[in-house]
């Protein structure tokens, strides 16, 4: 074999092609990794949040009573005292 200034017979792969090699793969791994957190944070971010109020009822089986959608109607600025006073009189 020949001496090519790199060793003998690696075809020009020293030791600094197999850290570059690993660097890479590294590299790679972490950029997937940033890209599936990125799609992650994405997806939570843009749902309701929980302090928003929500035009849908409770969660689970027990529907809204008529007093509870007034009551949630009038904390939400959606009604006027009068009318809630209106409307809870008519029911």
């Amino acid at each position: 074999m020949m001496w090519d200034g790199n060793g003998y017979g690696n075809n020009g792969w020293g030791w600094e092609g197999w850290v570059m090699f690993v660097f890479m793969i590294i590299f790679a791994v972490a950029v997937v990794v940033a890209v599936a957190f990125l799609i992650k944070y994405l997806s939570q971010s843009s749902g309701v949040s929980a302090g928003a109020a929500s035009p849908l009822p409770p969660q689970g089986n027990i529907p809204e009573s008529p007093k509870d959608i007034l009551k949630r109607r009038y904390a939400a600025g959606e009604i006027d005292r009068d009318e809630y006073l209106q409307r809870l009189g008519d029911l």
